[in-house]
C-alpha cells in the first residue's frame, strides 16, 4: 500500500509517493538520488546512514519513510550552502577524517547535530554524541580533530 507523503528535504519542500515499508534512507537514495548516506549494518549500529531528522540524528535505515511525512530532513549534500562547503566538511577534509568515505556522512550529520545543540563540547561529549558511528578505516583520532576545530570557531 502507498501512501503520499510531503516533507522538507535539504530545504527543498517534497511530496513522494512510498510503500508503507520503504525506509527513510532508501527514498533518500532511491527516490532523490542523494547518496551520501550508506546502507551498513542495517541495525541501528554502525551510524552509515545517519540523517538529521528535525535536527536530530536518525539511522535512517530504521525509520521508515512515512514517519517522516511533514518532517525536516537534511543529508550531507544539503550541508553546505551556496558560499560552499560546511565547516565540518572542510575540517574532515583539512584533517583527513575521511579515508574511505563509507561513514563520513553519518559521522559529520552527528557532529553537526551535536554542535547545534552543545557549540562547545568536551572531548568526552564528543566522544559520547559519535559513540553510534563506526569507522573501518580508524580515522578516529582524526574525527576528533576534525570535530575539535570546528568547535573552537564558534
Amino acid at each position: 500500500m502507498k501512501k503520499t507523503i510531503s516533507l522538507r528535504v535539504n530545504g527543498s519542500e517534497r511530496s513522494v509517493e512510498v510503500e508503507a515499508r520503504t525506509t527513510l534512507l532508501e527514498m533518500v537514495r532511491e527516490q532523490f538520488g542523494l547518496t551520501g548516506a550508506k546502507l551498513g549494518c542495517d541495525i541501528q549500529v554502525c551510524g552509515a546512514c545517519t540523517l538529521l531528522l528535525d535536527g536530530k540524528p536518525v539511522s535512517a535505515c530504521s525509520v521508515l519513510a512515512v514517519d517522516a511525512d511533514g518532517c525536516e530532513v537534511l543529508t550531507l549534500e544539503g550541508l553546505g550552502g551556496k558560499d560552499g562547503l560546511h565547516p565540518l566538511q572542510e575540517a574532515f577534509m583539512e584533517f583527513g577524517a575521511l579515508q574511505c568515505g563509507y561513514c563520513t556522512s553519518g559521522f559529520i550529520l552527528t557532529a553537526k547535530a551535536l554542535l547545534d545543540e552543545c557549540p562547545n563540547p568536551s572531548d568526552e561529549q564528543i566522544r559520547d554524541y559519535l559513540a553510534g558511528n563506526f569507522c573501518r578505516c580508524g580515522c578516529y583520532q582524526e574525527i576528533m580533530q576534525a570535530v575539535n576545530a570546528v568547535r573552537s570557531k564558534e
